[in-house]
């Protein structure tokens, strides 16, 4: 990635180095290696990022980035989830059931944004909770627009199949009963970036026995709705 140059060199260098560690592990060797400092230098500012958590260590005695960097992230805003609020709750309200919004981490799908309802049984899903890919119509939709390798890597032990995968891109959402917790139905739908990318999925969860068998016939309209407005805000 190419480097912004503010003319404060340590602080150049120093973003440098947090950048190439957070590509992939560096030695003090790599690090010399890939940014062309001089060897004393480099190992003089890493070390001191170190020492301030932006930086640690591996097993193997290499940089990587450190949990500093993950603590401040938590901070940051984020205009996809700061978009999602308004559109879940609206959401919730015109279908009375749980919305929420997952975005993927490798094998994983993390709830970053919900509206729960105010009463009744509902399906909780905390904002943080991090989900497996292998299970749930959230999963579905952040899996089906993947290449075919990372297709049948999810699909190597996971709940559902091709058919499913297949069927997700023919009607744009999908729904899934007791799939990833007994008694729980969710539908859901693809958010996508101006580029036509999948940057998360929109779903409503609830109770399967409220919900019904078929989620589509009563959700998928308010569903891909509230996927365009998200999209139109972001």
């Amino acid at each position: 990635m190419e480097q912004a140059v503010t003319g404060i060199g340590v602080l150049d260098k120093a973003v440098a180095i947090i950048d190439c560690c957070a590509e992939s592990p560096r030695s003090l060797a790599e690090l010399v290696e890939q940014l062309g400092l001089p060897r004393a230098t480099a190992h003089r500012i890493a070390s001191a990022l170190e020492t301030h958590r932006i930086l640690r260590r591996d097993n193997q005695s290499r940089w990587v980035v450190g949990p500093a960097v993950l603590e401040l992230a938590a901070f940051a805003r984020d205009p996809l989830v700061d978009a999602a609020s308004a559109v879940l709750r609206k959401l919730r309200d015109l279908t009375g059931e749980s919305a929420q919004l997952f975005v993927r981490e490798d094998d994983v799908r993390v709830c970053v944004a919900a509206s729960e309802r105010s009463s009744g049984l509902r399906d909780t899903v905390p904002i943080g909770a991090r989900l497996s890919m292998k299970a749930g119509s959230a999963a579905h939709v952040l899996l089906a627009w993947s290449d075919e390798k990372d297709i049948m890597h999810i699909l190597a032990d996971s709940a559902f199949t091709t058919r499913t995968v297949a069927g997700v891109r023919r009607r744009g959402w999908s729904a899934s009963i007791a799939e990833r917790e007994p008694g729980v139905a969710s539908i859901s739908a693809p958010v996508r970036d101006l580029r036509g990318a999948v940057v998360a999925a929109i779903s409503i969860s609830g109770p399967a026995e409220r919900i019904g068998r078929s989620p589509g016939t009563r959700l998928s309209r308010p569903l891909l709705n509230a996927a365009a407005e998200l999209e139109r805000k972001l």
